[in-house]
């Protein structure tokens, strides 16, 4: 009878975890190289361009490897992928590295902002500003 329960309360091993209300299923690329940051840029404008000026690299292989079980695939077109609507997209990577140093630009750019309106609010008024960050 215990072997039954446990059975019955078991989640099925094969179902896809569901994506909840609210959150958007995301197209990701299998296969990845652990030493570089992988990003789906859509053909939109000088998109593309703009990345590759910025370091960024098409990931030749990797248009063959998008897509999850939750998501339509990708369709490939050469490197690049057909996302829908008539969007089409390019798998791009950078190095590990400049995607951190990146990252901490923005970061700083954040920390520096969030000091400037502190100190502009706190500069002869009263009350209190409190910023936090998630």
């Amino acid at each position: 009878m215990t072997d039954l329960k446990e059975a019955i309360s078991k989640a099925p091993s094969g179902r896809v975890k569901r994506t909840p209300l609210g959150q958007r299923n995301v197209l990701t690329v299998k296969n990845k190289d652990p030493n570089y940051h992988y990003r789906i840029v859509n053909d939109a404008g000088d998109n593309i361009q703009r990345r590759l000026d910025l370091g960024y690299e098409i990931a030749e292989d990797a248009s063959k490897d998008v897509g999850d079980k939750r998501v339509s695939s990708g369709t490939p077109i050469g490197n690049m992928i057909s996302v829908g609507q008539g969007t089409k997209a390019v798998v791009m990577r950078i190095p590990k590295e400049f995607h951190e140093e990146d990252a901490k630009y923005v970061e700083d750019k954040a920390t520096q902002q969030e000091a400037a309106i502190k100190e502009k609010a706190l500069s002869g008024t009263y009350g209190n500003l409190e910023i936090t960050r998630r």
